[in-house]
């Protein structure tokens, strides 16, 4: 039986952006998926935890973002655990929940240069398939030595997407809201009304 394909989407989403929706679009149409699972971070083992917005504001934005794309879905799978959230549990979570899936975790390559310092970063490699989204900034030689490297390894499960370079970032995002500016085309409306009416990085 063919399983069904299946992308991830991980992110503080603090808050998320349009380059977060258009590159979970991109994946979907070029790997064929059925669905794109976006997963807010609980509280993830890299960043400061008094530095992200509460769980359910960052929930709710992401709820907002994606509810007119009927291939999106969102997941309160790392929200609703203690402690510190892995990506390993929580695809290990997932597969056991959905065995006819098959996973693809959307990552930036930024992340992707990092991800031996994942924890148990071999074993997810073997569990899932990884598409990698180029940042502008991206060294792209650099970065097709790496995924080779890794694809002779890991048994072919990392690929590359090809899709517009989309120079958003949440961080930037918030800092315009703090200087009063415009975040208007870099979030979806229903996003930017949600964080005016929160108060949200202000």
């Amino acid at each position: 039986m063919n399983k069904i394909k299946v992308g991830i989407m991980g992110g503080t989403f603090d808050p998320i952006h349009n380059g977060h929706l258009i590159l979970a679009e991109h994946s979907r149409v070029a790997f064929g998926l059925e669905k794109v699972i976006f997963i807010p971070t609980g509280k993830p083992p890299h960043k400061e935890e008094e530095n992200i917005s509460s769980m359910d504001y960052r929930y709710d934005m992401t709820l907002l973002a994606i509810n007119q794309n009927p291939y999106f879905h969102l997941s309160s799978i790392e929200i609703e655990r203690e402690g510190t959230t892995y990506t390993i549990d929580t695809i290990k979570s997932l597969r056991t929940k959905y065995k006819n899936f098959e996973f693809y975790f959307i990552i930036g390559s930024d992340s992707f240069f990092n991800i031996h310092k994942w924890k148990d970063y071999e074993e997810l490699l073997s569990l899932c398939k990884f598409i990698i989204v180029k940042r502008p900034d991206t060294d792209n030689l650099r970065l097709e030595y790496r995924v080779k490297e890794f694809n002779q390894k890991y048994r072919d499960s990392i690929y590359i997407l090809e899709a517009p370079l989309i120079d958003i970032s949440s961080t930037r995002t918030r800092n315009r809201v703090k200087r009063g500016l415009s975040i208007k085309y870099l979030v979806p409306d229903a996003v930017e009304l949600y964080i005016k009416k929160n108060k949200l990085y202000s």
